[in-house]
């Protein structure tokens, strides 16, 4: 039998796709028998309840003067330490270049000095890469960071391309795909609130993010302005951030709040996808495209942007359509078409989920149990 490993975990506690991955691949690790030890400034969004093996150690940033800002980072470091040392710890699983990373990196070192060496596995979410890391002020701390991690893996080939052509990187990369639980995620009857959101038999379309501005939510709404006009059809908007306003702006100058319902942020979102026809990802930037995957996992069709890592996921004329970034034109074509021809959106359903299917987390979780096991044979490190 595999010996069970001590695993601490840091990440942002949000909705955002790098904390829902890590919080999910935490509690996978743990109900397989790993201690899991959550070390962050919050309780991580997606983990409710009770889970056996599972810790969360809370990171309090002192409030004082000298400072205009709370010294996280500094905090966060002396917690690793802390946890490390008190918890025996045999790895820290770090998602997210900045601060995380390079914040783990002073944590080894000083666990070091103290005769203690715990590896680090740095994974790489996207915008990490993308936009704080390209941006020279934090450039130099994100390569660093990734060249002096004992293991480092990024979410999709595109992103791996991107690191590697952004940063002068010394260190492997391993792609290791995110993931679907579909203990959760899978279509689920709730005609009770499909009749409750479209009591007229309209179609339902989807979309769900962190409304900001680089997931360009504004096209949905253009999109759907046209497709309304063709298909009666009902959008819902799950999520909430700075873009918000703006888009009700919009929903009013059109006309189309009675068509469209902001939900805000949702726990429960599989049931809400259960009832949906389509889904649609517009984004200008996506390392994966996890929203994409769950709304598949569900058997919603995706008409998406093909940018990032996106076409890794959704396979055009197969589960979806990929369109260029900001052809609101070609996608609401391409959803008028679809949701017209019944027989086609049941092809693409089925196909959605079967694709879907690839990414199981029964299938990924290995793959991450074995890379830990890796890096702390490459590092000499004994276990318990």
């Amino acid at each position: 039998m595999d010996q069970k490993l001590k695993i601490g975990i840091v990440c942002y506690p949000t909705y955002g796709g790098s904390g829902v991955v890590a919080t999910e691949l935490g509690i996978a690790l743990a109900n397989k028998g790993h201690e899991v030890h959550f070390i962050t400034y919050r309780r991580p969004a997606r983990l409710h309840g009770f889970h056996e093996n599972v810790y969360f150690h809370e990171v309090a940033s002192m409030e004082y003067p000298l400072f205009e800002y709370a010294p996280y980072e500094t905090a966060l470091a002396s917690k690793l330490v802390d946890v490390v040392k008190y918890e025996k710890l045999d790895l820290l699983h770090v998602h997210y270049a900045i601060p995380h990373a390079a914040v783990a990196y002073m944590a080894r070192q000083i666990l070091q000095s103290q005769g203690k060496y715990i590896p680090i596995i740095t994974t790489l979410h996207g915008t990490d890469i993308s936009l704080v890391g390209t941006d020279s002020s934090f450039s130099p701390v994100v390569e660093f960071s990734i060249n002096n991690s004992d293991g480092v893996t990024a979410v999709s080939k595109q992103l791996k391309e991107m690191t590697l052509s952004s940063f002068n990187i010394t260190n492997d990369i391993r792609v290791i795909y995110n993931f679907i639980d579909f203990s959760r995620f899978k279509k689920a009857n709730k005609d009770h609130f499909r009749k409750a959101i479209a009591p007229e038999g309209e179609k339902i379309i989807i979309h769900t993010s962190n409304f900001r501005k680089v997931k360009r939510v504004d096209d949905v709404i253009f999109i759907f302005k046209e497709v309304i006009k063709e298909i009666p059809a009902k959008l819902l908007l799950i999520g909430d951030g700075p873009e918000r306003p703006h888009l009700e702006d919009l929903c009013r100058k059109f006309n189309l709040c009675d068509h469209i319902r902001f939900l805000g942020k949702q726990d429960a979102i599989e049931e809400l996808l259960s009832i949906a026809d389509l889904f649609i990802l517009p984004s200008e930037n996506e390392s994966f495209g996890l929203a994409a995957l769950e709304a598949m996992a569900c058997e919603v069709p995706v008409i998406s942007s093909n940018a990032g890592g996106i076409p890794e996921v959704n396979i055009e004329g197969k589960t979806g359509y990929l369109c260029e970034i900001g052809d609101v034109a070609t996608m609401a074509e391409r959803t008028i078409s679809l949701l017209k021809d019944e027989a086609k959106l049941q092809e693409f359903r089925k196909n959605a989920l079967a694709r879907a299917e690839e990414f199981k987390i029964e299938y990924i979780l290995p793959v991450y149990e074995d890379y830990y096991r890796e890096v702390l044979a490459n590092h000499g490190v004994k276990v318990g």
